[in-house]
C-alpha cells in the first residue's frame, strides 16, 4: 500500500504540470477567439433573434466589417452599380421572386443598416484553428480535366463556360435543397465561381456565390446563402460571407450566411433563387444580386487579378470530406441526374455576361461537364428555349454500391 501511495505522489505533479499547461493553452485559445469576435461583430444599432437560434444584427453601413481592411479605409460606399446587364431575365417568362431567410419572421433591419449574423465563441471553437476559421483549403476550384485522386477531400459535379476569357458575369437559377450530412466536418453546397489566374502562378481570383450546408460552419445543417472570394488562390485571402473585411454590402434585407427557406421537397414543392455576379463596367467592382435585389460588391481593390474579363466560370455542386473513405454527404437533393425535375437538383437559365455587359447563353456549343467520382455524384446538361435556357442536372447520394471509393485502398 505504501509503495502505491508513493507512486502516486511521484507521479502527480507531472500530471498537474501536464493538466496546468493544457488548462493555459485553452484559455490562450479563449482569449484569441474572443479578441477574433470583438474585432468581427461590430456594435448595432439593432438585432434580431431568428428562429433558427441565429442573431442577425443590424449594423450602420459605414460600420461593417469591409471597411477594417487596408486598402478600404477611405473607400466611399457605391450604393447601386453603374450598369446592369442587359437581358437578365433572358431564357425565363418569370422575373425573379425576392428570397426568404428565416429571420425574417421577427423583423427586419432598419434603414442605413445591413444584417450581419452574429458569430459566436463557438463557432471558432468548431474550427480546427483560429486562423482557418471561414476559410476553404487550397486547391478548391473544380478541376476541368476531372481524375479519381485518393487523397481529394472534395468531389465536384459540374459544368464550365467554354472559352470564358470574354466573359465578365454570369446568371443562373439555383435550386434549393438541404442535402443530409454525414459527418461532422462534412459540408455539401451548389454555387457558382467567376475565376481568374490560376494556382501555377499563385495569383487565383475569384468570386463565389451559392448555398450551402455545412455544420462546422454554422452548428446546424441549415441551407444557407454564402459568398466567397480570394486574391491568391486561398493561401492567405478570402474568406467566407463577411468573416474577414473585403464585401461591401448595401442591402438592408439578405443576411449573408442567413438561413434560406423553403427548401425544396423531393417530389413535391420547388423553390429557386437567382444569382447574377458582374463587373460594372465602370470603376470594375464585381456586384451580387441575389432574388433580384442588389446585396453589395467585391470592390475591383481587392483582388490581384480582374483586370479584364474572367478566365473561368463554373457552376455546379461540391461535397468535402477530410476524413478517410467515401462519405455518403449527399449533394444537391441527393439523387442523380437521371432522375430529373422534382427528384434531381438543377441549376437553369445559365448566363453568362459577354464584353457588351449582355446576358447570353454560355456558347453555341454548350457547357463542359465534370465529376472527379460520376458513379458518386454526376452532371449532365440539356438546353431548353422556352423556359429553362441552358440548364444541368447535378448531384447524388455519394457512397453506395456503385461508389465503394475509398481513401484508404
Amino acid at each position: 500500500m505504501a509503495a502505491a501511495l508513493v507512486a502516486v505522489a511521484l507521479t502527480t505533479p507531472a500530471v498537474s504540470a501536464a493538466a496546468g499547461g493544457r488548462s493555459s493553452a485553452e484559455r490562450l485559445r479563449r482569449q484569441q477567439v474572443r479578441g477574433l469576435l470583438r474585432r468581427l461583430n461590430k456594435a448595432p444599432l439593432a438585432s434580431i433573434q431568428s428562429p433558427d437560434g441565429d442573431i442577425i444584427d443590424c449594423v450602420h453601413i459605414s460600420k461593417q466589417p469591409a471597411f477594417d481592411h487596408p486598402l478600404l479605409k477611405n473607400h466611399t460606399i457605391q450604393m447601386r452599380p453603374s450598369y446592369y446587364p442587359g437581358g437578365k431575365y433572358n431564357g425565363s417568362k418569370n422575373e425573379p421572386h425576392p428570397i426568404t431567410q428565416t429571420w425574417h419572421q421577427n423583423g427586419k433591419c432598419p434603414d442605413n443598416t445591413v444584417p450581419i449574423r452574429r458569430i459566436k465563441e463557438e463557432d471558432i471553437l468548431r474550427a480546427s484553428s483560429i486562423r482557418k476559421y471561414g476559410k476553404k483549403r487550397p486547391r478548391y476550384i473544380p478541376n476541368l480535366i476531372p481524375t479519381a485522386d485518393p487523397d481529394t477531400p472534395k468531389q465536384h459535379a459540374i459544368a464550365s463556360a467554354r472559352n470564358a476569357n470574354d466573359h465578365y458575369g454570369t446568371k443562373a437559377s439555383f435550386n434549393l435543397w438541404q442535402p443530409e450530412i454525414e459527418r461532422k466536418d462534412d459540408f455539401s453546397l451548389t454555387q457558382l465561381w467567376v475565376t481568374s489566374g490560376s494556382y501555377t502562378d499563385e495569383d487565383l481570383n475569384t468570386v463565389e456565390a451559392g448555398w450551402q450546408v455545412y455544420p462546422g460552419m454554422y452548428g446546424d445543417n441549415n441551407t444557407r446563402l454564402f459568398i466567397y472570394w480570394t486574391r491568391d488562390a486561398y493561401s492567405e485571402t478570402g474568406c467566407y460571407n463577411l468573416v474577414c473585411p473585403g464585401f461591401v454590402q448595401t442591402n438592408n434585407q439578405i443576411a449573408i450566411g442567413g438561413s434560406l427557406s423553403p427548401v425544396s421537397i423531393y417530389g413535391g414543392s420547388q423553390y429557386d433563387i437567382d444569382i447574377l455576379v458582374w463587373k460594372d463596367p465602370k470603376g470594375g467592382n464585381w456586384w451580387l444580386q441575389v432574388g433580384g435585389s442588389d446585396v453589395g460588391y467585391w470592390p475591383s481593390s481587392i483582388f490581384s487579378g480582374f483586370t479584364n474579363g474572367a478566365s473561368s466560370i463554373q457552376w455546379g455542386g461540391e461535397v468535402f470530406s477530410p476524413d478517410a473513405g467515401q462519405t455518403s454527404t449527399q449533394m444537391g437533393s441527393g439523387h442523380f441526374p437521371q432522375e430529373g425535375f422534382g427528384k434531381a437538383s438543377h441549376i437553369r437559365n445559365i448566363q453568362v455576361v459577354d464584353s457588351s455587359n449582355s446576358l447570353q447563353p454560355p456558347s453555341v456549343s454548350g457547357v463542359g461537364l465534370a465529376s472527379e467520382q460520376p458513379n458518386c455524384y454526376n452532371v449532365q446538361s440539356g438546353t431548353d428555349s422556352v423556359n429553362w435556357g441552358t440548364y444541368i442536372f447535378y448531384g447524388g447520394p455519394g457512397k453506395n454500391p456503385s461508389c465503394p471509393y475509398s481513401k484508404t485502398n
